[in-house]
């Protein structure tokens, strides 16, 4: 269960499978690899049209075909026993659970059992959907594979079939397999930190899988994760790689055509020695090798498949980064020990876990210790502690084995991180593993700018702002803001705010970061399950093909999201980015989503080829990136975003509009929800800004109500708010005001109505003083500009139609009742004339566009209007009435049309109403009351038509007369709601004179049922009572009641906005009358006759009172946008300072400082802190210990009297600062490194441990007994023999020149022995040359090739005042090292010439050094 992690060899079938960046190999059925997160949701999108059904077709057609088990061919008797006492084969299995072929007699019979050719592959017969029975009713995957299934197949079944998101983290944990007991503090610390890092950065965990031990512990913190978390957050991933050999009940799972689900048992106390699966984990790979009860089988197939994951390469947003891979470790025996020591020397990091038992703490106690001191003598201190039960059985070479193992492992700290429960500053093992990761990343593999920035992009994966803070941006590294772009474009497009707000801190600027590539490529990115993505796809739909002459160009185009947003924000603005001109050429010549960046990144501008002369930014790229975050709903990015905002009351009201429109065709009830709340949000946020504009200045204020924006289509944020119906902002003071001084045009707002009416009674009076005016001169000035200024003021438009409208309902009702003649008199013909002056007047407002919208744009916000809708229905029953009235037989029916003509035209004066503040508001609650009346006719009617079709069919036999069929079951039943009661319902007033028994009479309705000879009625009395009763019980007292409910709910409700939805509508009412001319009808004909001639016969356009729309001057709009910026910081402050003056915030700041006193008064930090102290002051003693013996051989005084350094205990557990320069850290650690590595390159040999202590010749080694090793080199040049026979290897002079061959050594004359030399730096582990050509030194020529760096123009790059010089280096395929080139001397001498130079470009060689072979391959003895 604890498999080495990540080994570098690969087997040629992975490599077949294998991927390079923008490049696919051919898969086969495997298809690409290479998918984004957007790209496999969509995928998962479609496939979620279909039915399980099919899903499951399709992975039982595909698995057998590419996944194979495996099964034994050939029954060969062991000679042990099963559990059950039974005769078993070789491979562990009995004879009943082999094939029949396998028992027959074979053509291997007689041979001893070989895995290889013994066990065959045949399609997989258990996979699907996994139920773990008695456990609830979650759902997991499980596939049953040989152990040569290639790693890419599995990583496309767990991608593409199994519908798992592309990881942007791989931890590996690894340790006991057995049950093992933890504190119970680390055990919840564990538990919580590993779910948090996989959770919070989309990780997927992998284990054994079993039910015990490491993975036990694992599962149990998913568990307790799954209960405590929401639905929202996810599943935690969790894949169990197993031997299916090894797993208790496994036959349950085993169903050739899927298990859907298949249904698992699990069995601890029957499982022997076999394992349960472990049932919270969510994914299961049960790798099998034919055999049974074998352990370790998937650990080979495990490393595989964690290399093969980590070399994939996840793009979001523009950036690419290959997964990186973590080792958490928790207890664990040898076996633990080996998975760590491979994992480190893959490059893997690890995160040791203190206290959790055995090899965890054996490490944990060590690493922070000098290699000089992790010696044999101390491992075994460790080991009698830490393994107790079987440290008698270890024996000396055991031991030797794992102290070098140990060494090597702490040796690379930069690999190697402790978790330590409670101290160096850790709290959570979750911040433990990602800090591992981004040491790991400070390795030979990047360097400057290049490891930041891998690491920086590491953090943006993972979501980790906390990490980025704390780790990468610090006073060790100063970023520049082009630096930051494309990890700024991947996190907007990833949606992780808080990394946003970190950029922007750090110097990243919206106006820099976006341009017109950019913004096109967010837009290609869109979240395709958002609506306004489906809205732009059904535009890009409509779209015409582009003609084969035209060059080609992204599918998304600025102007198509222009298109969509119009449509949201209204008609009413301009198009936000404009439509391209025939001839320009496209900005983007990339396709963007087929670029992937490599591990490194590159910046967004570099992958975009600008045309000459084009403008890459925008107008405002704040809002570009606001109403890219909106559309989305992602609330907290916009937050940020609009926080960096110009025009910010606008921008606020804009995203109201936009959200209130996306709500409108949302069909999900959250998002819907999110975006109605959203859009209150900005609405809030634009009545705050405001307010604080209102209460600096109102008349500024004012301007930026009606000031036009270019930005937001050349609208004003009164017109938005309009539009997005933001009553609350309209309903705003500083509205309101703005409103009442455009109601009173130049005229003072505190002039009482009562003066305004007395003047239009006798206009004189102005000459008087009586008004007052804002404007001095007017105030002072003659009288014919104040007449002119009194007269187009709309309040006085208004009053002057009120008495022009009653003039006009007054006439017309006397021409209805009093004088209307066969000839029309002069009063009706003055009517006729004062309709034609309204009906002039409402084409007037029909024609009028000041914006130039358009007919038809006009033509539909014209009757969207109720009065208006209304002032067309009044006019056109006029002209019917008055056409049936000019024909003389038609002349009655015309006056009944005029009569109802002029009900509809009183009903107009509701909406002269709506400016009376105490009316306005009662009209509103009429409106609101008229819809609920609508709906209860509804109900009324059911009742009202079941009891008079009853009541009529029941009294009345086959009435033929509609009128009396109509008046018997809807008017009757109707008039008995409000107590007139039928006649002979009852019988009582039964009269056969009032009735007509054959309902002849017209008059009179028809005889009930009656007898003929008694003259009773013959009807069930009884029962029309009984239905009577029910009826007004029904309709009376519980409907009505209803009704009078419904009256007393909508007027509660809509008291509450009453005054906001009238102050909302007062608008308009104030705008038709601000541009409405100053006569009132009918002489408003001569100004319609004014307007015909300035409009139609002198073309001048038709202009928008400045009032409602001015455009401001460049250096006036600069100013006040500035100023708005600045109260809108001031708005955000409050906002900060309220939210910390909150109860909930002040408990929880409280809690924070606690919490921060604790970890300052802890003891731990204090002993580091002293710790630190106690350091600082040995290295200061042995200064002063260095210049005192350097001033003594200066001649400086005697050796008397000088204090000797006091010893420095070293500190166990206490980890050094991870660094490259090991030597440096290490003084101790003088022996080489890289020729003692256990694993020999290119082979399978292993070496025998030699620890740091044993390396010397010097020192004793009794077990020491290394193998022998020689490569076979027939193609390379002068080689020594083959083989450990020494007489070969006499006639080699060793010490001097041999022939072609120099074999003397740099550090002198080395010991020969036995006939093989003595490697000079100590012992090995390996005898014989290994992969070396000569015995002895092997010299190679390494030369030093440097340059002057320069820039594009030729010039020296320089870092203050100093040049750069680049020098030429190689990585090792092999070890991954950097190195300078370099060649073997016997190589160059057996070709007998010298290997080419390097050009030297501006630089200039370095002579060549010859050096002692690479001690990595040099065993000698």
């Amino acid at each position: 269960m604890e498999p080495p992690t990540l080994r570098k060899a690969g087997s040629k079938q992975e490599e077949a499978f294998g991927v390079q960046p923008r490049r696919v190999a051919d898969l086969g059925t495997v298809p690409s690899l290479w998918r984004s997160n957007s790209s496999l949701r969509k995928v998962r999108r479609s496939q979620n049209l279909f039915g399980n059904s099919e899903k499951q077709e399709s992975l039982s057609s595909w698995i057998p075909e590419n996944i194979k088990k495996k099964e034994c061919m050939y029954f060969v008797e062991s000679s042990k026993l099963s559990d059950a006492g039974k005769v078993v084969c070789e491979c562990g299995y009995t004879r009943q659970q082999h094939l029949e072929e396998a028992t027959r007699p074979h053509t291997w019979q007689g041979k001893d059992w070989d895995p290889k050719k013994h066990v065959q592959e045949m399609p997989t017969d258990a996979f699907g959907d996994i139920v773990f029975t008695g456990l609830g009713q979650k759902v997991g995957k499980y596939v049953r594979l040989s152990q040569d299934t290639p790693p890419s197949v599995i990583y496309h079944l767990m991608t593409q079939y199994w519908g798992l998101d592309v990881p942007n983290l791989l931890i590996s944990v690894t340790g006991g397999a057995k049950d093992f007991n933890m504190k119970p503090r680390l055990k919840s610390v564990f538990r919580r930190g590993l779910v948090k890092v996989a959770q919070t950065t989309g990780a997927w965990i992998i284990t054994g899988g079993s039910h015990t031990g490491v993975m036990k512990q694992v599962g149990e913190a998913v568990r307790d994760f799954t209960l405590s978390s929401s639905h929202n957050e996810g599943e935690v991933v969790t894949v169990g790689v197993a031997t299916w050999g090894t797993v208790h009940n496994r036959e349950d799972l085993i169903h050739p055509s899927g298990g859907f689900p298949a249904e698992y048992v699990m069995d601890e106390e029957g499982q022997g020695h076999l394992t349960c699966l472990d049932s919270n984990h969510s994914h299961f790979i049960l790798v099998d090798d034919g055999t049974h009860g074998r352990y370790g089988v998937e650990i080979p197939l495990r490393t595989r498949l964690e290399k093969f994951i980590s070399e994939q390469t996840k793009e979001r947003g523009g950036v690419a980064i290959k997964i990186p891979i973590v080792c958490v470790v928790l207890e664990g025996g040898p076996g633990t020990l080996h998975t760590i020591y491979n994992a480190i020397t893959n490059g893997t990091p690890c995160v040791v876990v203190e206290g959790s038992g055995r090899v965890a703490d054996v490490i944990a106690q060590v690493a922070g210790l000098p290699i000089s001191e992790v010696t044999i003598s101390r491992i075994q201190q460790k080991l009698s502690v830490f393994f107790q039960e079987v440290f008698e059985t270890l024996t000396e070479s055991r031991i030797a084995e794992w102290t070098k193992k140990i060494q090597d492992i702490v040796r690379r700290r930069q690999l190697l991180t402790i978790f330590r429960e409670g101290k160096d500053g850790q709290q959570d093992v979750d911040v433990a593993i990602l800090q591992a990761l981004l040491k790991a990343s400070r390795s030979h593999d990047h360097f400057g700018h290049e490891n930041w920035d891998h690491q920086l992009k590491l953090a943006v994966a993972w979501n980790r702002v906390d990490i980025a803070r704390s780790e990468i941006f610090t006073d060790e590294r100063q970023w520049k803001p082009s630096e930051l772009h494309p990890v700024m474009t991947a996190a907007l497009i990833s949606n992780k705010p808080e990394f946003v707000k970190l950029f922007l801190e750090n110097g990243v600027r919206l106006k820099e970061l976006v341009t017109w590539d950019t913004l096109l490529y967010l837009y290609q990115n869109l979240d395709p399950s958002c609506l306004f993505h489906s809205k732009l796809q059904k535009v890009l739909a409509d779209e015409p093909e582009r003609p084969v002459c035209v060059p080609p160009a992204p599918r998304v185009q600025m102007h198509h999201v222009a298109q969509v947003l119009r449509e949201l924000l209204g008609d009413f603005t301009q198009p936000l980015y404009p439509r391209p001109r025939t001839g320009d050429r496209p900005r983007l010549l990339l396709p963007v989503p087929n670029i992937k960046l490599n591990v490194q990144g590159v910046s967004l501008r570099s992958l975009y080829k600008r045309s000459p002369g084009h403008v890459a930014f925008t107008m405002d790229p704040v809002r570009d990136l606001l109403i890219w975050a909106i559309i989305q709903n992602r609330r907290e990015l916009a937050e940020i975003i609009w926080a960096q905002s110009q025009d910010c009351i606008a921008a606020a009201l804009a995203c109201s509009k936009i959200l209130k429109e996306l709500s409108k065709e949302e069909e999900d009830t959250d998002s819907l929800e999110e975006m109605l709340a959203l859009a209150d949000e900005y609405e809030h946020r634009a009545i705050g800004v405001f307010t604080e504009c209102h209460r600096k200045d109102e008349d500024r204020a004012q301007k930026l109500l009606t000031r036009v924006s270019e930005a937001w289509g050349k609208t004003t944020c009164l017109q938005l708010a309009l539009e997005a119906k933001d009553m609350k902002f309209v309903s705003h003071g500083g509205v309101q005001a703005f409103l009442t001084k455009v109601w009173w045009g130049q005229l003072c707002v505190d002039n009482g109505l009562w003066r305004v009416i007395v003047c239009m009674l006798a206009f004189p009076l102005l000459y008087t003083g009586l008004i007052s005016f804002r404007e001095r001169r007017l105030q002072a000035g003659p009288g014919l500009p104040r007449v002119r200024a009194f007269f187009n003021a709309p309040v006085v438009i208004f009053h002057l139609n009120i008495l022009s409208y009653f003039a006009f309902l007054c006439l017309f009702a006397y021409v209805l009742m009093v004088d209307f003649q066969p000839t029309p008199s002069c009063c009706e013909y003055l009517i006729y004339f004062w309709l034609f002056s309204l009906v002039c007047e409402e084409l007037r407002q029909l024609f009028y566009d000041p914006d130039e919208f358009g007919l038809m744009k006009m033509a539909l916000l014209y009757f969207s209007d109720f009065w208006n809708k209304l002032d067309i229905g009044a006019i056109l029953l006029f002209i019917a009435g008055l056409t049936c009235r000019l024909i003389p037989a038609l002349l009655y029916p015309g006056r009944i049309i005029l009569s109802l003509d002029f009900i509809m035209f009183c009903l107009r004066l509701m909406h002269i109403f709506t400016i009376s503040k105490t009316l306005g508001p009662k009209i509103i609650i009429v409106k609101r009351m008229m819809k609920d009346v609508f709906f209860f006719l509804f109900l009324l009617a059911v009742w009202v038509v079941s009891f008079g079709v009853a009541k009529q069919a029941i009294l009345i036999h086959n009435e033929s007369r509609v009128d009396w069929i109509f008046r018997g079951v809807v008017y009757q039943s109707y008039l008995t709601i409000f107590g007139q009661m039928p006649a002979y319902i009852d019988g009582v007033n039964f009269s056969l004179d009032q009735c007509s028994p054959n309902g002849t009479d017209p008059y009179k309705p028809k005889c009930p049922e009656s007898d003929a000879v008694r003259h009773e009625p013959a009807f069930p009395e009884w029962l029309t009572v009984i239905l009577l009763c029910l009826y007004l019980l029904f309709t009376n007292i519980l409907l009505l009641n209803l009704l009078i409910a419904m009256f007393n709910y909508t007027f509660q409700q809509v008291q509450e906005h009453t005054d906001q939805i009238w102050k909302f509508q007062r608008h308009d009412l104030i705008e038709e009358y601000q541009g409405r001319p100053p006569a009132p009808p009918p002489f408003i004909l001569l100004s319609h006759l004014h307007l015909f001639i300035k409009r139609v016969v002198l073309k001048i356009p038709a202009r928008r009172r400045k009032q409602l729309k001015s455009k401001l001057e460049k250096n006036e709009e600069a100013a006040l946008l500035s100023w708005e910026i600045y109260l809108k910081e001031s708005y955000l402050q409050n906002q900060q300072y309220q939210q910390k003056q909150r109860p909930e915030q002040k408990i929880q700041d409280i809690g924070n400082k606690v919490s921060t006193m604790v970890d300052l008064l802890e003891m731990e930090s204090l002993k580091q802190r002293l710790a630190s102290l106690e350091e600082q002051v040995a290295q200061t003693s042995r200064a002063l210990h260095w210049v005192m013996k350097a001033l003594r051989d200066g001649g400086f005084g005697s050796e008397e009297g000088i204090p000797a350094p006091a010893p420095q205990k070293a500190s166990e557990g206490q980890d050094l600062e991870p660094d490259g320069r090991q030597e440096e850290e290490d003084v101790g650690d003088t022996h080489h490194v890289n020729a003692r590595h256990l694993l020999y390159p290119n082979s399978h040999v292993t070496r025998f441990p030699v620890p740091n202590e044993k390396v010397p010749w010097e020192t004793a080694f009794l077990v020491y007994d290394p193998p022998f090793y020689t490569d076979d080199r027939k193609d390379r040049g002068l080689v020594d023999p083959v083989g450990n026979a020494l007489e070969p290897l006499s006639g080699i002079s060793y010490n001097a020149v041999d022939g072609p061959i120099d074999r003397r050594s740099f550090h002198g004359v080395y010991v020969v022995q036995d006939g093989l030399p003595l490697n000079p730096m100590g012992r090995t582990g390996l005898r014989g040359r290994g992969s070396l050509g000569c015995f002895g030194p092997n010299h190679t020529l390494q030369p030093v090739i440097t340059r002057w760096r320069r820039n594009q123009d030729g010039a020296i790059c320089r870092k203050s005042i100093k040049k750069m010089l680049e020098v030429l280096v190689v990585k090792h395929s092999l070890s991954e090292h950097w190195a300078l080139p370099g060649v073997s001397r016997a190589s160059c001498l057996s070709r007998a010439s010298v290997p080419p130079s390097i050009p030297p470009n501006d630089g200039t060689p370095a002579p060549t050094v010859p050096a002692l072979g690479s001690s990595g391959l040099c065993p000698w003895c």
